[in-house]
C-alpha cells in the first residue's frame, strides 16, 4: 500500500478471546477481522450495500492473506488500515495493514489482502454480478 493515501480504520483491542494458550495472537484472528474491517466500512461508508445484501447481493471472499510481521497480545491496541487496492467488473481488491498502537508510536505488525467478488442470487444459483455504484463510490475514497 501507498503510505500517505487514506485509509479507512478499524480499531480492535485484543482479548483473551483472540489469544492461543502460549499468550500471543492466534494466526487467524488477523484475517477475521480484516472480514470485521470490511463489514464495518459497509456500515460506515456504503449503508445502500446492505440493502443491496437484503436483495440477493453475495460478497465472496474469493482470496485472503495475511504475512505477520510482529507478534500481538492481549490487550494491544491495534488499528488494521484498509485501502482499495483495485476493482475490476464484479472484483475487489482489498489491502490491509495492521498497526500496534502505543503511547511510543505505531508499529506495522501485519499486512494483507482480499479479494471480493460480487455475485447475485438467482434461481440458477449464484452469477457474477457488476459492483454496486454506491460501494464503487464508496471505496474509490479510499484509493
Amino acid at each position: 500500500m501507498t503510505p500517505g493515501t487514506r485509509a479507512y480504520e478499524y480499531h480492535h483491542v485484543v482479548g483473551f478471546q483472540d489469544t492461543n494458550f502460549g499468550g500471543n495472537v492466534y494466526f487467524v484472528n488477523p484475517i477475521a477481522w480484516q472480514g470485521r474491517c470490511r463489514e464495518m466500512f459497509l456500515r460506515d461508508e456504503a449503508p445502500e450495500v446492505l440493502g443491496e445484501l437484503n436483495r440477493g447481493l453475495h460478497l465472496l471472499t474469493a482470496r485472503c492473506s495475511c504475512e505477520y510481521v510482529a507478534e500481538l497480545h492481549a490487550f494491544d491496541r491495534v488499528v488494521v488500515r484498509m485501502r482499495l487496492g483495485g476493482m475490476s467488473l464484479n472484483r475487489i481488491v482489498l489491502g490491509f495493514e495492521y498497526w500496534r498502537v502505543a503511547e511510543s508510536g505505531e508499529e506495522l505488525v501485519a499486512r494483507g489482502e482480499q479479494e471480493v467478488v460480487c455475485m447475485r442470487a438467482s434461481a440458477g444459483g449464484a452469477s457474477p454480478t457488476p459492483i454496486p455504484e454506491s460501494f464503487v463510490r464508496a471505496l474509490e475514497r479510499y484509493r
